[in-house]
């Protein structure tokens, strides 16, 4: 069963966030994005993993699969299967970075793709498998990596299937006050599957009090101490940001930036940053997880993605200066600000200062 943690969601920093990405690869419309926050029909939901996978900020995840232990425990196997008959929800369950840990380090992976032709999903989930395997190939080749991920029609099937998993209905069916009592979560979930209606999410007092928590995904540390036991490539290769969906370089046009300090403020990782004065703004491209908060922040497009990528930014991490800006003191309200021309009032004054001048009905050849 697929759980939100509404903190974690893009979409819970700004009511400009566009994100949709767990909507558009769902196989069965469970989940809908027509609010803040995502809303999840739990009958409709497969628990395919998908959703997690594609989530840039892992704000949803299974409740009976991790990515982050399934890494583990498949680096530890001596066999390089993975298969939805096996040990995964499906393939589209790993993301692009966890396929690329796991190869680095196997050296060979093999997915099974046998069941997918017979397999209600496959719709959605197979080209997003794809996808996944040729972003994640094309990454290991830039690094110059000899690690591989291959694609055949396996068919695994298990040897021991005396475990049946009993229906929802059987589960209703059996279930007495004793057992509601000794396993109330339980239960409440089977109820919620039971739903067939979307389910809102909303952001609680817990949820708020964790937006300003700058969070490193799991994959990404998974992904930064993989990188570490590969050597380095002979020559750092550029390549097309187009080809990489789990992180990005940025660039920013100071004529356009009015350093309102929005787009570092609702970073989820710190890949954006500032310091004490608010004087600069700051990027680690290793850091990016490429949500576009930043970019659905900023009201004059200031920040926009670079066409490429510099593979050494996963072996030599560098933060880069985006912007410079002059530090002053505000001559209405005394507070410094940053700002990037001659402004004499910092950001807030000015707007008080428009808005009054609007209500007054000065204009500014007055």
């Amino acid at each position: 069963m697929i759980q939100l943690s509404a903190s974690r969601c893009v979409r819970s920093l700004s009511v400009d966030s566009e994100c949709n990405k767990c909507e558009v690869v769902c196989p069965t419309g469970a989940i809908v994005v027509d609010g803040r926050l995502p809303s999840i029909n739990f009958s409709s939901c497969v628990g395919c993993g998908a959703c997690d996978a594609i989530c840039p900020n892992e704000a949803l995840a299974l409740d009976d699969f991790s990515s982050t232990e399934f890494f583990f425990s498949f680096v530890e196997d001596e066999q390089n299967l993975i298969s939805c008959k096996k040990n995964v929800p499906c393939i589209a369950s790993l993301s692009v970075e966890n396929l690329v840990s796991m190869a680095a380090l196997k050296k060979e992976i093999l997915f099974d793709m046998g069941h997918c032709d017979s397999c209600e999903i496959a719709h959605t989930c197979k080209p997003q498998i794809e996808r996944n395997h040729e972003e994640a190939s094309y990454i290991l080749e830039a690094m110059e990596s000899d690690a591989i991920i291959k694609l055949e029609d396996v068919k695994y099937e298990p040897v021991d299937t005396d475990g049946d998993v009993k229906d929802r209905r059987e589960f209703f069916s059996n279930i007495n006050l004793k057992s509601i009592g000794n396993t109330k979560v339980e239960f409440e979930k089977e109820v919620q599957k039971a739903t067939d209606e979307l389910v809102e999410h909303t952001l609680g007092k817990s949820d708020i009090a964790l937006l300003k928590q700058k969070r490193i995904p799991d994959r990404r540390k998974l992904f930064f101490t993989a990188i570490k036991r590969l050597e380095k490539p002979s020559q750092f290769h550029v390549i097309e940001a187009d080809e990489l969906t789990f992180t990005s370089m940025k660039l920013l046009d100071m004529d356009s930036c009015t350093a309102c300090q929005m787009c570092y403020r609702v970073c989820p990782t710190g890949a954006l940053t500032s310091d004490v004065k608010n004087s600069k703004i700051e990027f680690d491209p290793f850091m990016c997880i490429k949500c576009h908060i930043c970019h659905d922040v900023c009201e004059p497009d200031a920040i926009t993605l670079s066409p490429s990528y510099n593979v050494k930014e996963f072996f030599e991490p560098t933060v880069q200066t985006l912007a410079k800006f002059n530090v002053k003191r505000c001559n209405e309200c005394n507070v410094i600000f940053s700002t990037n021309n001659n402004d004499t009032l910092c950001y807030r004054c000015k707007l008080e200062d428009e808005e009054a001048r609007e209500l007054w009905g000065i204009t500014e050849d007055m």
